[in-house]
């Protein structure tokens, strides 16, 4: 009778256990009953939207992310020109620090030498100029010699020049190129040294004489180079010339004032 009254004891139990929610075996060690498990759901695992917060954006391509700055060439000085007059020749004719050779690759260089009776000064090779790759090419080049023979010169008796070796774009240069081209200006002259100098064109009359050629025209120029002065006149380029053909007479009358004292 005991065993069967343990037997309805133990089923009894077992019985309350079922009745309260316990019907699974549990661990022999204790359990912390009052401790928040983790979460295990798929939910619990993503992270909680946070609103107002900056957007994570995509990395920059490589070619647009911060590159370190390149270091700055250090700035050259002013180029320095030959005191020789041949070293200065033979530097007008091949280096790359002469100011105005880097417009074209084609150089027109002066003919003639130091001490001439006469120096033809123009700012730069025409397109005719650099396309014979002599100066005063062409028909400009003819009336040049006409009225070179009016005042009884030639064009051999001459040093010929362009203040630049090439053409620049446009026939126009300002700025830093311009300035650098005033300093060969005046040490050409010295090396040069003329008896007289015929600017031609308004561009090398504006940086010589410091006159726009309409004011410069039926006058003699002094130009102060090296302590000394220079006799000058003023005429417009031969192209101009044959273009408007009405400018001739000033241009003669500019010539003529070489005649004077004669």
């Amino acid at each position: 009778m005991g065993g069967s009254y343990s037997a309805l004891l133990a089923e009894s139990t077992c019985d309350w256990w079922s009745l309260a929610g316990v019907d699974t075996l549990v661990g022999e060690q204790p359990a912390g009953w009052l401790v928040t498990p983790p979460a295990n759901d798929a939910a619990a695992a993503k992270p909680k939207r946070v609103f107002n917060a900056e957007p994570e954006l995509p990395p920059l391509p490589a070619a647009l992310q911060r590159q370190e700055a390149p270091e700055v060439a250090e700035a050259k000085g002013p180029v320095v020109f030959p005191d020789d007059w041949h070293d200065f020749q033979s530097w007008l004719a091949a280096s790359d620090d002469v100011p105005g050779s880097q417009w074209d690759a084609r150089r027109v260089l002066p003919v003639g030498e130091a001490g001439a009776p006469l120096m033809l000064l123009t700012a730069w090779p025409e397109i005719d100029d650099q396309r014979d790759g002599t100066l005063f090419a062409g028909p400009a080049g003819k009336l040049l010699d006409a009225m070179l023979q009016a005042i009884g010169m030639a064009r051999g008796d001459c040093y010929v020049a362009s203040l630049a070796v090439t053409r620049p774009a446009g026939g126009r240069c300002d700025g830093e190129e311009a300035a650098e081209l005033d300093r060969l200006l005046w040490h050409h002259l010295k090396l040069a040294k003329p008896a007289r100098l015929l600017l031609i064109g308004g561009d090398i009359v504006r940086m010589a004489a410091g006159l726009p050629l309409p004011d410069a025209r039926g006058k003699l120029l002094n130009i102060n180079q090296d302590g000394g002065k220079m006799e000058a006149v003023a005429v417009a380029h031969p192209t101009m010339l044959l273009a408007r053909p009405a400018q001739k007479a000033a241009a003669w009358d500019s010539l003529k004032l070489f005649n004077r004292g004669r």
